[in-house]
């Protein structure tokens, strides 16, 4: 997966559409991720220690991967990502700029 915990996002399908985030967890084989403030929906909780209220909770849920795009810490663009191999290390690079990620 081309995208990685950390990389500032930018969702471009589906009911958060131009909504940005940072990527919080990836999941490789579901091939889906977490984004912060994005993809919430609300989930009923009984009281419990952690909730002595119990109520109504956000939960952030996993998008898939085909629904972002990067966003170039360089050139602050929507981007693709390249790979390049120097002495031995692979280095993402953006498309566009061809700066290391």
């Amino acid at each position: 997966m081309k995208i990685k915990k950390g990389d500032k996002v930018k969702i471009t399908a589906g009911r958060d559409k131009g909504k940005q985030g940072v990527v919080e967890k990836v999941y490789v084989k579901a091939n889906k991720l977490i984004i912060t403030g994005a993809n919430l929906y609300k989930r009923h909780i009984k009281k419990n220690d952690k909730l002595p209220q119990g109520g109504i909770v956000d939960i952030p849920r996993p998008i898939d991967v085909s629904k972002i795009s990067l966003i170039c810490p360089k050139c602050t663009k929507l981007v693709k990502i390249g790979y390049k191999i120097e002495k031995n290390k692979k280095f993402r690079i953006c498309k566009k700029c061809q700066s290391k990620i």
